[in-house]
């Protein structure tokens, strides 16, 4: 496997934050228990700050982590047509259709 593909994870019936639950089939957290683990990681790494997260990888103000999203052919972010919006492709199609609907 090349060294920049992310490995094929499995669920395993269990939560992934370490809560111990039971998991529904295909799923990895118990619902919301992601964040719980996002959070926890955050604060192990990066002392609970999404500015030292971005700081620590250089991105911030004058280096947008979004428009490098857009821009690198191996992440599937794109940019909304009719704004500065920018996300993955179901999060695009949510926005445009909240907020421009019949575009």
């Amino acid at each position: 496997m090349p060294s920049n593909e992310a490995p094929r994870l499995i669920p395993t019936g269990t939560c992934w934050c370490g809560c111990r639950k039971d998991v529904t089939l295909g799923k990895f957290f118990a619902p919301g228990h992601d964040k719980i683990a996002e959070a926890a990681l955050m604060a192990l790494k990066y002392q609970g700050s999404v500015a030292q997260l971005l700081h620590a990888h250089g991105y911030g103000p004058g280096h947008s982590v979004r428009d490098a999203a857009v821009r690198d052919p191996e992440c599937s972010w794109e940019k909304c047509a009719d704004c500065n919006y920018s996300g993955a492709p179901g999060s695009i199609q949510n926005h445009h259709k909240k907020d421009h609907p019949g575009t």
